[in-house]
């Protein structure tokens, strides 16, 4: 590229490249875009235009900038992450000839420990849904297979039924970045996923136009089932059992990591079967385990 292109061109290139050449979800293309359109309107403000006149300093302000308007850190901490992918990608295409990103220092987190049930509101949790309904079997499918598989929301909303392999015990999710991983699933969530399939009404099984839908969770339209329903599901029937403040799918994710090391599984074998990119990603359910050891020593040993 000989012509100089301005940041608002260069954006746009990098979103094609991100989903062409990198075939990202258009969930994670729309928050790089929101992201890197905040920092060019930004940017614009002071009279810069083109990515040669971008510095250490422009980008610091831009986060202070950030701050300054209320942005959490874990918000300032993503936009971070999508200038640092941005400019990478424009030295690159050697479109620059420094990565003003390098010597960018990224927002300290403040680490949250995850919220997790305790393994008899969990047995709660699944005794709740009405087996006899439709809805009821659908909703304790969903819960078991969180809890089975520790699978995240977009993991579950996309499963088909061509994923499950019954006799192995088995099931292929598609995770971030479109990588599938093969992972185990209970019995008893095969189970559950069975008897919601077979209660399912066949009308159900088709879309409007008369095509055979795959997907294993439908909607009440017979399409696959949004993450929005899916959320509402989980958050009411977890509301009945526990006071978490939290009370998404991701409950039931950490839930599952949690049981797993607190019965001794080994912490690399938890992060390939939740499909984190790194072992510091998976550490974090160690917090977890260790607090509750405390917690169980200090109300146990004589001498605590």
């Amino acid at each position: 590229m000989h012509s100089r292109p301005t940041l608002e061109k260069l954006v746009r290139l990098f979103l094609e490249y991100l989903e062409i050449e990198k075939d990202y979800s258009s969930h994670t293309i729309e928050s790089y875009k929101n992201d890197l359109v905040a920092f060019v309107h930004f940017s614009a403000k002071g009279g810069i235009n083109l990515p040669q006149k971008i510095d250490k300093n422009v980008l610091r302000s831009f986060l202070a900038h950030l701050f300054d308007e209320g942005f959490a850190r874990k918000s300032v901490a993503r936009k971070t992450a999508s200038l640092r992918s941005f400019f990478k990608f424009l030295k690159h295409k050697q479109v620059i000839e420094s990565n003003p990103t390098l010597s960018l220092s990224t927002p300290k987190l403040e680490k949250r420990l995850p919220g997790f049930l305790d393994e008899s509101a969990v047995m709660r949790l699944l005794s709740l849904p009405d087996r006899s309904t439709v809805n009821g079997l659908r909703d304790a499918a969903i819960m078991e297979v969180f809890y089975s598989t520790g699978i995240r929301l977009s993991e579950l909303v996309n499963l088909n039924t061509a994923d499950i392999d019954r006799q192995k015990g088995l099931i292929k999710v598609t995770g971030k970045g479109r990588k599938q991983r093969i992972i185990p699933i209970g019995e008893k969530a095969v189970q559950a996923v069975d008897a919601y399939l077979a209660g399912r009404d066949a009308g159900r099984t088709r879309n409007a136009t008369g095509k055979e839908v795959e997907a294993v969770f439908l909607s009440a339209s017979g399409n696959r089932i949004y993450p929005q329903i899916v959320g509402s599901i989980v958050k009411r029937y977890i509301a009945q059992v526990s006071e978490l403040e939290r009370k998404s799918p991701h409950v039931l994710r950490h839930t599952f990591a949690t049981h797993l090391l607190n019965r001794g599984a080994d912490l690399k074998a938890v992060k390939d079967l939740l499909g984190h990119e790194s072992l510091s990603t998976t550490q974090l359910y160690t917090h977890v385990t260790t607090e509750r050891l405390k917690k169980i020593y200090h109300q146990s040993h004589p001498k605590a």
